[in-house]
């Protein structure tokens, strides 16, 4: 009785520290959780690595690190640059009115005169966009300007991070495989099923990231060459709204080139107009049904409808890092299931229990 009372009391205390531990790390959990996603990625290089220099991890695991920066992490500080340089020129023009939302709204309106009727169906009042544009410009400068300090913190906290997730990356390449040893001896769900749902989460991870950020890329690429040789101003700019938006499954990047389509086409260049939505629907559209799946639901072995359900749900709840994290659940929820209807057994509607002889059906 005593050695009960100690071994339940031991328990709640060990629930109350993890418990406490885990709130500690909540502010970094989107940084822990891509140093986590980062190394499953790179896990195999590392591994290959290994079976060279097997004496020396530390090496190798710095190796693999510089290889993420080389291919992944200066990639994305350079299409982050190339955004900020043309936002701030696009912010100039919107200062000195050469570019004029309200009037952009207003060219729409004049080409296509039913469109008001169409959007007035949906609670969108034409009036109101384009007031909501003006001061959406006009106020644009005054937030900037109040907000720069924030802004420069927001940059601070950015790079922090970024240190912090390759330090932490660098220590889960290196130390990963013992860590995951260390969490099936402790975790109490049984070794099999604890390595299978480990091994799940790899190669969830590793193809939602890799088929998403491929998705994205090629997206993004052919949409801001698209707009750039059709002399569209700030083509890298959508070209990245395309590739966010891409993120966003069966809808995906049409909400950036279908609005530009219509643009064009208001401003009497029908020819730009149809080139677009030629490259939109044919091309990019076509790489969203067809590598999508491929990507990422051949992988996950997630069926394409769940797919898109997750990743929706997901960025709804966790933002940006929602577009893994929402088809890593599901994954996790598949299996999780999988594994009690496997053990516990439970019978179809036409299977006999075990043991037991199906009953003679009765005759007329």
């Amino acid at each position: 009785m005593h050695e009960k009372l100690e071994t339940r009391t031991f328990l709640l205390f060990l629930l109350i520290v993890t418990v406490g531990f885990a709130l500690l790390l909540k502010p970094f959990f989107g940084t822990i959780f891509w140093a986590c996603a980062i190394a499953v990625i790179f896990a195999p290089v590392q591994q290959r690595l290994l079976v060279r220099w097997p004496n020396s991890r530390n090496l190798v695991a710095l190796g693999t690190l510089l290889l993420c920066v080389v291919v992944l992490i200066l990639p994305v500080i350079f299409v982050i640059s190339s955004v900020v340089k043309e936002g701030v020129v696009v912010y100039d023009k919107l200062q000195s009115g050469e570019i004029d939302p309200a009037h952009y709204i207003d060219m729409v309106h004049s080409a296509f005169p039913t469109l008001e009727h169409s959007l007035s169906k949906v609670g969108i009042n034409v009036d109101t966009l384009r007031s909501d544009a003006i001061d959406g410009a006009m106020q644009s400068g005054k937030f900037l300007a109040s907000n720069t300090l924030i802004i420069g913190q927001n940059a601070f906290s950015f790079i922090v991070s970024l240190v912090l997730m390759l330090y932490i990356t660098f220590f889960m390449l290196r130390d990963g495989d013992k860590l995951i040893e260390l969490m099936i001896r402790a975790l109490p769900l049984g070794d099999t099923r604890e390595r299978t749902l480990f091994a799940l989460f790899a190669e969830v991870t590793r193809a939602t990231i890799k088929g998403n950020i491929v998705i994205a890329m090629i997206q993004g690429s052919i949409g801001g060459i698209t707009l750039a040789c059709l002399g569209m101003p700030g083509a890298i700019l959508w070209g990245v709204f395309m590739a966010f938006a891409s993120l966003i499954p069966a809808v995906g990047s049409a909400l950036i080139w279908i609005p530009i389509a219509i643009y064009l086409a208001a401003i009497g260049s029908t020819t730009s107009a149809m080139i677009l939505v030629g490259v939109g629907a044919g091309i990019i559209g076509t790489i969203d049904s067809v590598l999508r799946p491929i990507l990422v639901g051949r992988d996950t072995k997630l069926p394409d409808y769940l797919v898109l359900l997750s990743t929706l749900g997901g960025i709804g709840l966790f933002g940006i890092n929602g577009f893994v994290i929402g088809p890593l659940v599901a994954a996790l929820f598949i299996a999780f299931w999988g594994i009690f209807i496997r053990e516990v057994h439970v019978l179809a509607p036409n299977e006999p229990a075990k043991g037991h002889e199906e009953l003679p059906k009765s005759s007329d």
